[in-house]
């Protein structure tokens, strides 16, 4: 896993959530994680990336912004629920 805390072009890093953007005030700021968060062999977690507990990032990855609790990302745009056992 790469993680990333400051952005190339050095200006504040801003958590995007959606179409919802927070400002953090802040020029360095690498990745939030929480409890029991699974991440895959050279995936890269982007300055401002939040995972809630329970999230999984597969192998190779690019992540930006926010994994919600129990989801798994492949991809921007292919995220899926986990399925509970």
């Amino acid at each position: 896993m790469i993680c990333s805390n400051i952005k190339s072009d050095k200006t504040l890093v801003v958590v995007h959530d959606g179409s919802v953007h927070i400002s953090t005030g802040l020029r360095k700021l690498g990745a939030i994680l929480g409890d029991y968060v699974e991440i895959g062999c050279n995936s890269v977690l982007c300055p401002g990336s939040v995972l809630y507990p329970y999230a999984s990032v597969y192998p190779v990855s690019r992540v930006r912004g926010v994994v919600k609790a129990n989801q798994i990302y492949k991809a921007q745009d292919d995220v899926i629920e986990r399925i509970q056992m």
